[in-house]
């Protein structure tokens, strides 16, 4: 099992997982919708934007730093069970997601991924979510394949306030 590395300022994660302050709260819906739901501010909750349909959030435990989660704000488990107006904003916020991550981390590559079912690799297959990762040549290394740990060298709530701050000011291009 890979497993992350954080310095001492990530002590909740490294303490385990119940005890983070981004644990999802107890309750009914999925997830992402009981994160979404909870009554908690965006920076605890993670959530970079709420829109009126489709919401984005960083990934509590990253491949790397800048890691989003673009995802409906109602659980569905496959594309086909978006309405055509949740499927129009799910793909306009994945187009700005991947702006937003491009501008800030200047990553010479992204990874976008969708896992629609537990087959497919999906962890929490009752609610569709698109991964939006940047990506640098030389960016997996001897601590993945070998350690099987990840370095991260930013921290959650820096990602957070990083990404929040260049969503609600960079111009998304498909808006009219």
């Amino acid at each position: 099992m890979l497993e992350r590395l954080w310095a001492t300022w990530r002590s909740h994660y490294v303490q385990g997982i119940d005890e983070s302050p981004n644990s999802p709260p107890e309750g009914k819906g999925s997830v992402f919708e009981r994160i979404l739901s909870a009554d908690m501010p965006d920076e605890q909750a993670l959530v970079v934007h709420r829109g009126p349909q489709v919401s984005v959030m960083l990934n509590a435990y990253p491949y790397g730093s800048g890691h989003l989660l673009v995802m409906p704000n109602r659980a569905v488990e496959k594309l086909t069970e978006l309405s055509a107006a949740e499927a129009l904003a799910l793909w306009a916020t994945v187009d700005h997601a991947v702006a937003v991550v491009e501008h800030e981390y200047q990553a010479p590559g992204i990874n976008m991924g969708l896992n629609q079912g537990r087959a497919a690799g999906a962890g929490l297959p009752d609610h569709l979510h698109v991964h939006v990762l940047p990506r640098w040549s030389g960016d997996t290394n001897f601590m993945t394949s070998i350690a099987e740990s990840r370095v991260l060298p930013e921290s959650l709530p820096d990602t957070w306030k990083r990404l929040h701050v260049a969503w609600g000011t960079m111009a998304n291009r498909l808006d009219p």
